[in-house]
């Protein structure tokens, strides 16, 4: 197979750790875990103050305790700054997030009888939660949507926005303005590891919350991964990805789109493909050297493909398979005859099936939630929903028949584990 943009290998020849997002350093890593820690125990110490320096450190922005907190007049300013197209795309959103989130709601709670004992499943929302949004070079209006909006579908009384300034101490106005349309409470001028810390233990400013949700740096999810022996956290999450496993009938052209739309994320997007055709990953390699010299945004385009791409050839599709879920990527597309049955295979953060369904779909339009697990993480957790801002609260009532019934076996079970007070207080119910 011809050199192309990204790495190539054959199944047979895969590099023990070929499914690692990025090799470990592990004295970068401790770098990082020491600096955020210092931001964390600077913000715990000095609360306002230190996120003021942070502020103009980071985002030289002057900004005062007085104007952390973004004000109404702010908010109603920043409707001046965008477009009417900008305001009905990020409705569009809500309404079709708001449709599956309350759907998976209502299917949720759960009651059931068994010989006179009823248990129910209730959902009550967390008292209050802080939502993460990047700033930076982007804005990510879509992120409010996928986080705070849901947030609030769920019942969550108190919804706290944290989003980085620019130089002139202001929150971009996308931002703003899905915060607005979303239900947001409060929405402070707070990125970075400051944020997280903020919002975890609170400043004379900003009280804490019970959860933290929302993607970010590497400097973010390391805080959240430090807060998160104190406050709730969603999931670890690092760079985004997709993974796209497609078999010899799928269109190359149309994956190495994919492929190029993930890499602009940033130059640690994963962009992957896996397949038992050689053909097609040939095709793939040569579109995406055609397509990616002359895709806006390129330079960053090239160096996170070059970098972090990838290309694996299977002898089959049940090899493809195997690699696929061992990798477990956040985005998965399957691009391949019966793709609808290979999925109930599959392992990923989530799947999309067929052609017709990118990255870029779920993203905006599918109603999903794009806040989602990577670097293998969907082994174990999933993405976001209305669900992961609610506790789950078992309430159980039983008869005195249906105790009595159950009550010899319940001494069975004391005795066993040397509880005897516990039965002694199921045998007080039939004293007089």
């Amino acid at each position: 197979m011809q050199k192309g943009l990204v790495k190539v290998w054959e199944s047979k020849q895969l590099p023990s750790d070929w499914f690692k997002r990025q090799q470990v350093d592990q004295k970068a890593t401790a770098d990082l875990e020491a600096n955020v820690k210092t931001i964390l125990n600077q913000v715990k110490t000095e609360g306002d103050k230190a996120l003021i320096e942070f502020a103009q450190k980071f985002d030289k922005a002057q900004l005062t305790a007085a104007t952390l907190k973004a004000s109404p007049e702010e908010i109603k300013d920043a409707y001046t700054q965008v477009t009417k197209e900008q305001v009905a795309a990020i409705e569009f959103m809500k309404q079709r997030v708001s449709v599956f989130q309350k759907q998976l709601l209502a299917n949720t709670e759960v009651k059931a009888f068994n010989e006179g004992i009823m248990v129910q499943t209730v959902l009550r929302p967390i008292e209050s939660v802080g939502c993460y949004v990047p700033g930076g070079q982007a804005a990510y209006p879509s992120t409010v949507v996928m986080t705070a909006l849901v947030a609030k579908i769920a019942g969550v009384p108190r919804i706290v926005v944290c989003s980085p300034s620019d130089a002139a101490g202001k929150v971009n106005p996308l931002v703003l303005v899905a915060s607005d349309i979303c239900g947001v409470d409060e929405v402070y001028k707070v990125g970075g590891a400051q944020a997280i810390a903020a919002l975890a233990y609170g400043t004379e400013t900003i009280a804490p919350v019970r959860k933290i949700v929302g993607p970010g740096s590497k400097y973010v999810t390391m805080a959240k991964v430090l807060v998160s022996q104190d406050v709730a956290i969603d999931m670890p999450a690092g760079p985004s990805e997709v993974l796209i496993l497609a078999d010899q009938y799928a269109d190359a052209r149309l994956i190495a789109a994919d492929m190029i739309s993930q890499a602009e994320h940033g130059t640690d997007s994963v962009a992957a493909l896996i397949t038992p055709s050689a053909k097609l990953a040939q095709e793939v390699q040569d579109n995406l050297f055609k397509m990616a010299a002359s895709a806006p945004r390129a330079e960053k385009v090239v160096d996170s493909l070059s970098k972090y791409g990838f290309i694996i050839v299977c002898t089959d599709i049940d090899e493809a398979v195997k690699l696929t879920n061992q990798f477990a990527a956040e985005h998965l597309e399957v691009m391949a005859n019966d793709a609808q049955k290979l999925s109930e295979k599959l392992v990923a953060g989530l799947i999309l099936i067929g052609p017709n369904s990118p990255v870029a779909l779920s993203d905006y339009a599918s109603g999903t939630n794009h806040v989602l697990p990577t670097g293998g993480f969907a082994q174990a957790f999933s993405g976001l929903s209305a669900i992961d801002f609610m506790r789950r609260v078992s309430i159980v009532e039983c008869s005195r028949e249906a105790l009595e019934k159950v009550k010899a076996q319940i001494k069975v079970l004391t005795d066993t584990e040397n509880l005897p007070n516990h039965y002694r207080a199921i045998e007080a119910r039939f004293q007089k």
